[in-house]
């Protein structure tokens, strides 16, 4: 098992003292708004989650809230943030929590992961960050720094959820409070300091102690990794047949979507997508709506 190789309470010292000061970080930022911005955070940037975050948790600060809300609302309010099924998952988690759990989003990870849409990482990571709890939280920033300060090497390489886990596991401490703040910290570490293309070795507060360091800073040497590319991706398209749905206030004729984009098959094959995804429906004289907009 992989043992530490510096001081965990300086990199918690420095998260204390360094941290962005995040609207889902602020004091008395509940479950709810945790959760909220962890979904709303996966595959998409912190400055285009903030001010979506800010008017989510104004409309709807309860999960109540969110649950009383039409699918067509909910999928209006994400705007731009990208891959829409996040905003159906917790809409109906939304559900699941003001009917099951008292209109509290849950604490412990085992019951977080029986609700619908919440998968394991969201789990930990609301366990950790709204309620202070010991729980490994593994994304690809934490475990760069882990692949780099612990094993020195430039990258993780592919993931694998046990030893992924297993390794930041070995590096909390024992206690909840100190597990929950390292774990934040680690993640903020790889997203500002340790970052892919351009590390600020300078400003990292384990550097001293860090394998990679010592190294040399070795390259990453696995196999190449695929860049991903929006434009002209049928995610590209269906955000942009989305966009009209978003833009109308109710059902839109087929001549509007199909303005959207020009490659007809593309577009008919990600309308589709749309539909058997329950992002869209169809009405019976023929036009398209948001869900339950018509």
């Amino acid at each position: 098992m992989t043992t530490i190789a510096w001081d965990p309470t300086e990199l918690i010292d420095w998260f204390e003292a360094e941290a962005r000061p995040l609207p889902w970080r602020a004091a008395g930022v509940t479950g709810w708004g945790v959760l909220v911005s962890e979904t709303m955070l996966q595959q998409t940037p912190v400055n285009r989650v903030a001010p979506i975050w800010q008017e989510w948790m104004a409309r709807w600060p309860r999960p109540s809230d969110l649950a009383a809300a039409s699918q067509a609302e909910v999928l209006r309010a994400w705007g731009k943030l990208g891959y829409p099924r996040r905003a159906l998952r917790l809409h109906e988690a939304a559900g699941a929590i003001a009917a099951s759990h008292g209109d509290v989003v849950p604490s412990d990870v085992d019951t977080l992961l029986a609700l619908p849409g919440i998968g394991a990482y969201t789990a930990r990571a609301v366990a950790a960050f709204a309620y202070g709890l010991r729980a490994p939280v593994v994304d690809t920033n934490v475990r760069r720094v882990v692949a780099r300060a612990v094993h020195g090497a430039g990258d993780a390489g592919p993931p694998s959820t046990k030893r992924d886990l297993a390794d930041v596991d070995a590096l909390l401490p024992t206690d909840d409070t100190g597990a929950a703040r390292l774990s934040a910290a680690l993640m903020e570490l790889g997203q500002v300091v340790c970052t892919v293309r351009s590390p600020a070795c300078e400003r990292c507060p384990i550097a001293a102690d860090c394998a990679w360091q010592h190294a040399g800073r070795p390259a990453y040497a696995g196999p190449p990794k695929k860049v991903q590319k929006f434009a002209g991706t049928d995610r590209q398209v269906r955000g942009k047949l989305l966009d009209v749905l978003r833009g109308s206030e109710g059902p839109v004729t087929r001549d509007l979507l199909d303005a959207a984009w020009s490659d007809a098959g593309q577009r008919d094959r990600c309308l589709d997508s749309l539909l058997v995804d329950g992002l869209l429906e169809q009405t019976a004289d023929g036009r398209f709506a948001l869900p339950g907009e018509h």
